[in-house]
């Protein structure tokens, strides 16, 4: 099923390398040996989720339903807006984010907050801007879903630094 969703998510004018450039300037700072390489396998890695499938599958129907104006009022309405009280995009991606700890979450909130890369070109679809790639231009969910994924992409990789300092506790020889 990773194979299908990573159709999905490229149907929708994100590749998994466009999610492993985020990852990677997210954790370059800690890792100076990291490649776009190991990003991507993170990306996948968090991709084979069963969870994180079906959250990615239900946020990019909906986004493809308001493409195509099939939502019920008032929703449909709301998702054209991408009205900013509406949350349920913040909150279905927040599924993704916590399979990788607190790290996820701040890094989450930042990329919210900053829109680097393709969540940027995302979010400004959905917000009146350009469309994506493949002319497509309600992202009320994906713009936040890759950010969850290259938070939880990024929390993996900062888990598995070598480099990272080992505490002892006290007592442990």
């Amino acid at each position: 099923m990773t194979a299908a969703i990573e159709r999905w998510l490229e149907r929708r004018g994100v590749s998994v390398r466009d999610v492993a450039d985020i990852v990677l300037s997210l954790q370059r700072p800690y890792n100076d040996r990291l490649t776009i390489a190991d990003c991507e396998e993170s990306v996948r890695a968090v991709l084979a989720k069963r969870e994180v499938q079906y959250t990615l599958l239900t946020g990019i129907a909906l986004d493809e339903l308001a493409d195509r104006g099939l939502l019920p009022e008032p929703l449909q309405q709301i998702m054209e807006a991408d009205e900013s009280l509406y949350g349920v995009d913040e909150t279905l991606a927040l599924g993704i984010v916590s399979v990788y700890g607190m790290i996820g979450l701040t890094s989450f909130g930042y990329l919210d907050k900053m829109k680097p890369g393709v969540i940027g070109r995302l979010n400004g679809a959905a917000n009146g801007g350009s469309t994506d790639r493949h002319g497509r231009g309600v992202h009320v969910f994906l713009d936040d879903l890759v950010s969850a994924l290259a938070a939880a992409a990024s929390a993996r990789i900062a888990h598995q630094n070598p480099d990272a300092r080992k505490y002892g506790l006290p007592g442990e020889g």
